[in-house]
């Protein structure tokens, strides 16, 4: 008490006036002091603007800062001890948090003290009030004298507009009305009782004793024969719908669906049959259904409010509507006609069901709709079922055109109000589709299955439903000219369908349960069957069903549940894999493609099905998985040539001519061209997805074009496809990952426009922006507007695009630069960002330092590809630029200074000082162990090849998973010298044949090698002396070795003629597997060339030595063309492969960044992990992929995502998973700790990897 001021009196004062003001005519209109407490108490339910009142925010204010953290602590007890034990509800969670609040010691501190504070507050108002009164007494007196003058001379009086004034509803009021509104009573008088009840607050009509029998009078009311008096009442009820509490509405609801359930009831009204149909222009029909409009206008409105209200209020309403709409007549007495039920009634005022949609929207709701369904209402479903299944019937014997209801040619022979019974019948059909479609959707809904139907031999169970639905499709009717823009918004039963089942697949778990099976995927397949045998679909089948087919399998095949379904069937291990869904799908759209199905020749919807049937196959073949299952049907070669063929057709489309009458003919014909040429590019984009998938786009010749349409579309910030979450980002990362995709993204304006947009970020800003909010000064390297560019670029700018695009091109280096000159290539962007040389380019930035932080920020991330350093290095003396910068910057400084808060010397030459050095362990002798020596034994035993291969690489994994330290220096360079030879001698184990080299040191000493081997080359010595494995005279042997190494391998290389740069000569970058050779040979460049000759000759030598296939004759000469290593379309794209299947968070973060695991896999694989791994996990990552098998390639990448997956995790969160992956090295990961995981992924996926590589030189399919 002690803190509470005359302040706080003050404020609460004011608060509680508010209140009473407010409520003032509810509690002056109670009888008695007991009915005002209980007005107050039941506030909330009353009073729409109680949570507006200051007093009750001052409550909830007090009441969160005493108890707040109590109920959340309570809330997360509660929680988990759901999770624990079984699964309780809502309310049940509510009552254990408030009881244990109750209980507790600071709730009672709470009201203890809240108690005490009103008591003074109410004394001091209440004294305060006694004053005023004492003072207004006076006053009111001279008021009294005023009104008592001038009340002789002012007609007035109250009775006529008692309502409308002061007067308050009373008893005996209410009792008079009940009398007036007798049937025996004039017309007059009911209709003048009406009106006058009409008129009264809704407040004073609540609080009347005789409000239950007014209820009831009003009830019977609603059958009088006078329309106009019905209609009064129904008015009423909407009244006090709207402006009514729940527990009023509520039973003026409950009543209103009683009367109707008896009217339904009673064999004195006389209901329509269903042969009869309905005539809504009849009287009787009119007010019957303005009765069930109104009930399911309020079933609409109720599921908003209804939650702030007790549970019984809803459940109330729930039931009796359950009631009414599960009301059967008796049909005994009649043996051929079916009287209409209220669901008819229902169905009409909503066809699609709206009022079940938003009931089962809430868990508060739902959880009572399903319990009552259960229990007592299960008719509901039931009939619903029935009538789908009863429509199909129709549907099947082939009387579609009597089902149909929504057929303009019926309509044109009956009245314009009038609706048949086969009508009648189609529109119950329609409602009870939605009603079950939205009741599947929820996991109690689903309960509720299998259901037994009368006159029906077992059970209904979900599938069983699924599968009606989905035959319902291709043998419901459609319309024959049924276009475009009306497929979707239509009640036709294959949309109504294919609307529902869209649904189920937006809901994992439900579509999981209901769609993704066999039964449903074989009966959404049966028509497609048919097709492909020359059968006839189904009796209606037709295009616009066909279309419908198509749009559910792609939204399955967009789920990674779905996807696997149609990839393998329910059964993985089947053996009829050609019988699954994507090979029958993948069939289909080929036969449609290469147009071997005759049925639709002609069809003006035949581009609309090829095109929905394509995009499902798009869906499949833009996953690795989906890719090697469909590879085998070259589709890629299909969607090729029917674009060929549309690109030829829009190019011969006449050009209008004003007035003529083929304008609009012609017009949309060339839209519709233009369309469907536009929706093969974009199939065939999405090949580039998958690294397989780029190299069977770039077969098709059409990348550049695919490239430009995905350009058109980023500039328009179109989505690239309604499946696609996470923009072009991937895209951009497979194709810039590749050189003709670096080539094709140039072209198509996409280079230009990333640059563009940097540079009007990074210097110009928002121009709309800086005027009213200037910009702070950026604190980060990279500025947040900047982000975005940044990252495209280094998404862009991988070495293949990076060597096509500067290759062999000089900096402008101009004299002067204009302010307005903006950069539209790689080229300016190094020269205007990163490479500022003269005054010249200082001065044409607006912002210097943050642009050529960029610059530089810029540089650092692109040339931890070494290949991408060396070439920069070779062209542009980035180094020297960076040190005569550096040179020109430093500050002289005193040498004691202790206070520098930058440690680190600055520098201008080379060598670099100690400290930037890390500290490595040197290369030492190790000295012999047993298990090296029972490997080394094992290399001598070569009686039986295949034993002897396997007993040498299970002793080399025993090695590394105990002492892999062992396996290095001279031990590691004997036991790969015996491996590789015993391997050689086996026929079975070469995959490429021997080829003779005679070339001595003199006859290669005088070649040249390019400028970037030759910068490799110093690199490379420099870090073999770095770690005391090159001595002197190193450079030499190197040089040496790389020039036999380039002579030897152009004796397996083809010619060909190629635009691209990098094809045009010997291999673009530096040979890392090469140089690390070396040194692992500890600098012997005999060994090492006769080891690469040997090696050469195993497949292993294909995807660890990269120049080894540079334009190689083993290759198919498409394969060659494409520029297209097998390490990045067999090894990166298997990495993906299993990258999904096995770290499926890691995949995710990638796609959710933009960026593809291929793109960093070539970089790490491309250089030998150099500058991410330590020099013996170097040597370990070489060792286990001889050993062991290409495929540990793959294995070995897998078990660095999964060290990384957390960092890949946080780095996704924080937007530079892509800048972190490319700057960062391999901090921790040991080659030989994941072993085990490698063995297991060994076990899993050997069979189709090394399948796949061995098929490399017969990649064309």
């Amino acid at each position: 008490m002690a803190s509470f001021s005359s302040e706080d009196q003050a404020m609460l004062q004011a608060m509680l006036r508010q209140l009473f003001q407010s409520v003032k005519e509810k509690i002056t209109g109670a009888p008695s002091v007991e009915c005002a407490e209980e007005i107050l108490l039941h506030l909330e339910e009353t009073d729409e603007n109680f949570h507006n009142y200051e007093f009750v925010k001052y409550l909830r204010q007090h009441i969160g800062n005493t108890l707040g953290s109590m109920i959340e602590e309570e809330m997360e007890k509660c929680t988990s001890d759901q999770n624990q034990g079984e699964e309780c509800g809502y309310d049940t969670v509510v009552q254990q948090v408030t009881k244990r609040t109750q209980e507790s010691k600071e709730y009672k501190e709470m009201m203890h003290y809240l108690k005490n504070i009103m008591i003074v507050v109410v004394e001091s108002m209440i004294n305060k009030f006694e004053e005023d009164e004492t003072r207004n007494q006076e006053r009111q007196k001279k008021i009294q004298k005023e009104k008592s003058r001038s009340y002789c001379t002012d007609n007035c009086s109250d009775s006529d507009s008692s309502f409308n004034q002061s007067y308050k509803f009373c008893q005996g009021k209410l009792q008079l009305i009940l009398d007036q509104l007798d049937p025996g009573q004039p017309k007059e008088v009911r209709y003048e009782a009406l009106q006058t009840l009409c008129s009264a607050p809704p407040s004073d009509v609540l609080n009347c004793e005789n409000w239950t029998a007014l209820c009831e009078k009003l009830t019977v009311s609603l059958s009088d024969p006078d329309p106009v008096f019905s209609d009064r009442i129904l008015k009423f009820c909407a009244q006090r719908f709207s402006l009514s509490p729940l527990h009023m509405t509520k039973e003026v609801y409950t009543s209103l669906a009683k009367y109707l359930e008896s009217y339904f009831l009673s064999r004195e009204n006389h209901i329509p049959t269903l042969s009869a149909g309905v005539d809504i222009t009849n009287p009787d029909m009119t007010r019957l259904l303005k009765k069930v409009r109104l009930l399911n206008e309020y079933q609409k409105e109720a599921p908003s409010f209804w939650i702030r209200h007790p549970e019984k209020y809803m459940e109330e309403i729930v039931e009796s509507t359950l009631s009414l709409l599960t009301v059967k007549h008796d049909q005994s007495h009649v043996v051929s006609e079916k009287i209409l039920d209220p669901i008819y009634f229902f169905a009409l005022v909503d066809t699609k069901a709206v009022w079940f949609k938003k009931w089962m929207h809430a868990h508060y709701s739902r959880t009572t709709v399903l319990r009552l369904l259960e229990k007592k209402y299960k008719s509901l479903i039931t009939t619903a079922i029935q009538q789908c299944i009863q429509y199909f019937e129709l549907c099947k014997t082939r009387r579609a055109e009597e089902a149909l209801g929504h057929s303009k040619h019926c309509r044109k022979k009956q009245k314009t109000f009038y609706y048949l019974g086969r009508e009648l019948q189609y529109i119950y059909f329609i409602h009870s589709l939605c009603l079950l479609g939205r009741l599947l959707i929820y996991k109690q809904g689903r309960k509720l299955f299998p259901i037994k139907l009368k006159n029906k031999k077992g059970l209904v169970s979900l599938v069983d439903l699924l599968v009606l639905f989905t035959q319902l499709i291709y043998y419901s009717p459609s319309f024959p000219k049924m276009t475009l823009a009306t497929l979707s918004e239509n009640y036709s039963p294959a949309s109504m369908v294919t609307e529902v089942l869209w649904i189920l697949c937006d809901q994992k778990e439900c579509a999981v349960e209901c769609l993704y099976n066999n039964i449903v995927i074989e009966t959404l397949l049966q028509p497609i069957h048919n097709l492909m045998k020359g059968t006839e679909a189904s009796p209606n089948c037709s295009e616009t069903a066909l279309i419908h087919i198509a749009g559910i399998l792609a939204r399955i095949a967009s789920v990674e549940e779905g996807l696997t379904l149609l990839l393998y069937g329910a059964n993985m291990n089947s053996s009829e894999e050609s019988s699954t869904g994507a090979h029958i799908i993948a069939q289909f759209s080929k036969k449609l493609l290469d147009e071997d199905i005759s049925i639709f020749s002609g069809s003006e919807m035949l581009p609309v099905v090829k095109g929905a049937f394509i995009s499902v196959c798009r869906q499949i073949y833009s996953t690795c998985e989906g890719l090697q299952v469909l590879i085998t049907y070259s589709l890629h070669e299909s969607i090729a040539k029917a674009w060929k063929k549309t690109s030829l057709l829009s190019e011969r489309i006449p050009t209008p001519v004003e007035g003529s009458d083929s304008v609009s003919s012609v017009s949309q014909e060339s839209q519709n061209i233009m369309a469907w040429e536009d929706n093969l590019l974009d199939d065939l984009l999405h090949f580039a997805a998958t690294p397989k998938g780029l190299l069977l786009l770039q077969r098709t010749g059409a990348i550049s074009e695919c490239m430009t349409f995905m350009f058109n579309r980023y500039a328009k910030k179109l989505q690239v496809s309604r499946h696609k979450k996470f923009g072009c980002g991937v895209l951009v990362t497979q194709v810039a990952s590749t050189a003709a995709g670096g080539v094709a993204l140039k072209k198509s304006g996409f280079v230009n426009e990333l640059i563009t947009e940097l540079w009007s970020n990074l210097e110009y800003g928002r121009d709309d922006v800086r005027v009213t909010h200037p910009r702070s000064t950026p604190v980060d390297p990279i500025d947040r507007s900047c982000q975005k560019s940044f990252l495209a670029l280094v998404n862009l700018l991988s070495y293949p695009t990076i060597y096509e695009l500067i290759r062999n091109q000089d900096l402008p280096n101009k004299t002067e630069y204009s302010l307005r000159e903006v950069p539209t290539c790689v080229i300016d962007i190094i020269d205007r960002l990163i490479i500022l040389n003269s005054e010249a380019k200082i001065r044409s930035l607006f912002n210097y330092e943050q642009s050529h932080i960029f610059g530089l920020r810029l540089l650092s991330v692109i040339c931890c590809d070494l290949d991408t350093l060396l070439l920069l290095e070779a062209q542009y003396q980035v180094s020297e630029m960076l040190l005569n910068a550096q040179e020109e910057n430093i500050l002289e400084t005193s040498e004691s200074n202790s206070d520098n808060p930058y440690p680190w010397p600055m520098f201008s030459s080379y060598p670099l000082p100690n400290c930037y050095l890390s500290d490595i362990t040197r290369n030492a002798g190790i000295k012999q162990d047993n298990d090296l020596g029972k490997l080394l034994l094992c290399l001598k035993m070569s009686d039986k090849q295949t034993e002897w291969i396997v007993n040498c690489r299970r002793q080399f994994c025993k090695m590394m998973k105990a002492k892999p330290d062992i396996i290095s220096g001279e031990a590691l360079v004997e036991l790969l010298e015996k491996f590789v030879l015993h391997l050689t001698e086996s026929p079975s184990e070469c995959y490429f044949p021997s080829v003779e080299y005679t070339a001595t040191d003199a006859n290669v000493k005088n070649e040249s090698l390019s400028s970037v081997q030759q910068l490799g080359i110093k690199m490379t010595v420099r870090y073999g002396k770095f770690l005391n494995l090159l001595k002197d005279g190193a450079e030499n042997d190197l040089t040496l070795v790389l020039k036999h190494c380039e002579r030897f391998l152009k004796q397996q290389q083809t010619s060909i003629k190629s635009s691209l740069l990098c094809l045009q000569g010997n291999y673009t970058g530096h040979d890392w597997f090469v140089s690390s050779l070396f040194m692992i040979m500890l600098g012997d460049k005999e060994k090492t060339f006769q080891f690469l000759r040997q090696f050469s000759r195993l497949l292993t030598s294909a995807f660890l030595w990269l120049p080894r296939l540079h334009i190689s004759s083993y290759l198919p000469i498409d394969t060659v063309d494409s520029g297209i290593h097998p390490v990045y379309f067999c090894s990166t794209h298997y990495i993906e492969m299993l990258l999904k299947a096995e770290l499926p968070l890691v995949f995710s973060a990638f796609h959710m960044s933009g960026f593809a695991p291929s793109q960093i896999c070539l970089q790490w694989i491309t250089q030998c992990f150099w500058n991410y791994l330590d020099w013996i996990e170097i040597c370990h990552y070489i060792a286990t992929c001889v050993f062991l098998g290409p495929d540990y390639q793959v294995y070995i990448c897998i078990a660095i995502f999964k060290h990384l997956q957390q960092d890949i995790l946080q780095h996704t969160q924080t937007q530079d998973l892509q800048v972190f992956l490319k700057e960062e090295a391999l901090h921790g990961f040991r080659v030989s700790d994941y072993f085990e995981y490698m063995e297991m992924l060994e076990q899993n996926h050997r069979t189709v990897l090394l399948r796949d590589m061995r098929n490399i030189r017969l990649q064309s399919t």
